[in-house]
């Protein structure tokens, strides 16, 4: 990572601060890091610290990238006086002179000066030139409208602004404001603390456009941290959701215990196969369905015991889908090939039945805002209702195969029909054995990992526990329930 040299250590290089000029005269500066010149983005580093030198068993960490990033986030954590010696001692800085000049100007808002040292960081990417330049001559053409310079920001625009050839629609959008000021968006931002934060938005937004090289990304460590706690997280066979707290200073890896294995309730209410359940957004109901035409609505006490709520009739047929409101104050219901029905949860009240003349229906689901339902026909269609049971949408593609499942995303805007593989590896960890049938269902509880439900062809629904002792499941024959990574 060759560079020009400089010999002085970094604690006695000159620092750029806003009291020598520019209109923020009053403290605001690049952080007291240490800090050399350089001709590409690094200083020449001692012969033993070139750019190959690495750390670690692997022999893929740079040690010139990681001192980097730890000075950075010393000086984030607010550590600077041992950033600065961090970069002392190693002989390696987190940013080039050059690279601190520029951000300085940018903070006392000297635009022509912070454009001409962008182009002599020697960026390869002229790209990346032009749009740092834009960006920067925006925040130039706001501010000179901010102090009724209007002639100034015009310049701005049509000299400097326009030939860079960026974002021809911002540019016309741009000179809206020259005939309108009041649009400005830095408008009532003359104040020196409002007008420090604008230029501080404006740092952030130049880091993610130059090159980590020149500009180490905020908060890198925490970063690469967090990331790595996600990975084993992943990695662990028996992690539960957010359950337990991690620690840095050892491996993440949860125990067996962590999953509910063990039967802590049967329910027998049901007369006949139960083919689906789910629990509520908030974890405090369950409703179930059944071929026996019913549908059955519990509530989860606080000591974690079931308990029957409604028992909700109507449905001519066996019931075989269920879907909560956003709010868990109502709940839809789908017989097989027939209506879908609408209930208070309260209550236990029918609010409508949906039907669609010479179809039956056949899954049913909330939209995020609750004011709408789908579901799926027999005719491999998708209808949307509003709650009065007029049909507002009709989707029919010649790919499109029978919707026995579907689910709405957070955002509304896409439906998920026939599949959902798990994300990672579908390791199979565990069997729950108890049911004597086939298991049609199971469903977490959103607010309580450690519970799960089960529905199965033997009538029955099971909740599951963590297991309070070591249990051996002998005995006759059964159905078990896998689980695979934390999912069923």
């Amino acid at each position: 990572m060759g560079g020009v040299e400089d010999d002085e250590p970094p604690s006695k290089r000159v620092k750029v601060s806003s009291g020598e000029s520019g209109d923020l005269s009053n403290g605001l500066s690049v952080s007291e890091e240490g800090s050399c010149s350089l001709s590409d983005s690094m200083a020449r580093l001692p012969a033993s610290q070139e750019d190959d030198e690495v750390v670690g068993s692997k022999g893929v960490i740079k040690k010139v990238e990681l001192v980097r990033i730890i000075a950075e986030a010393l000086y984030s954590l607010g550590y600077s006086k041992t950033g600065a010696r961090l970069e002392e001692e190693s002989g390696i800085p987190l940013r080039s002179t050059l690279i601190d000049l520029f951000m300085q100007q940018i903070l006392d808002g000297k635009w022509d000066e912070s454009v001409a040292t962008l182009h002599e960081i020697n960026l390869m990417d002229e790209t990346i030139v032009k749009l740092a330049s834009f960006v920067i001559l925006e925040q130039k053409f706001f501010e000179l409208l901010d102090g009724d310079k209007v002639m100034d920001a015009l310049k701005t625009l049509r000299i400097e602004i326009a030939p860079l050839c960026i974002n021809d629609d911002r540019v016309r959008e741009l000179s809206y404001f020259i005939v309108s000021p009041s649009l400005n968006l830095l408008e009532g931002t003359s104040g020196q603390e409002s007008r420090i934060k604008s230029r501080k938005s404006l740092l952030e937004e130049l880091q993610k456009l130059l090159p980590p090289t020149v500009m180490i990304p905020e908060n890198r460590l925490v970063h690469l941290v967090e990331q790595a706690l996600g990975f084993q997280t992943d990695a662990c066979r028996f992690h539960n959701s957010s359950v337990g707290e991690m620690s840095l200073l050892t491996d993440h890896q949860c125990g067996r215990d962590q999953i509910p294995c063990q039967t802590l309730q049967i329910l027998r209410d049901h007369s006949d196969e139960v083919w689906f359940l789910e629990f509520s957004h908030n974890g405090k109901f369950l409703a179930s369905s059944s071929g026996d035409c019913l549908v059955i609505i519990w509530e989860v006490k606080v000591d974690g015991q079931v308990s029957m709520k409604h028992k909700l009739s109507g449905h001519l047929k066996p019931v075989n889908y269920v879907s909560w409101s956003p709010d868990d104050l109502e709940l839809l219901t789908c017989g097989v090939e027939e209506t879908v029905r609408r209930w208070n949860v309260a209550s236990g009240e029918c609010l409508h039945v949906y039907e669609k003349s010479g179809f039956g229906l056949v899954s049913c689901g909330w939209a995020p805002d609750g004011k709408s339902i789908f579901s799926g026909v027999t005719d491999k269609s998708i209808s949307m209702w509003d709650q009065d049971g007029k049909e507002i949408e009709c989707w029919k593609g010649q790919k499109t195969s029978r919707i026995a499942d579907l689910g709405i995303t957070a955002n509304g805007k896409e439906l998920i029909t026939v599949y959902i593989w798990h994300r990672l590896s579908g390791e199979l960890i565990l069997t729950l054995a108890g049911h004597s049938g086939a298991v049609n269902c199971v469903s977490w509880n959103p607010t309580n990992p450690h519970m799960l439900a089960s529905a199965s062809d033997d009538r029955t629904i099971r909740i599951w526990g963590l297991s309070r002792v070591n249990m051996n499941f002998n005995g006759r024959h059964s159905t078990g329930v896998h689980c695979c990574n934390g999912k069923t």
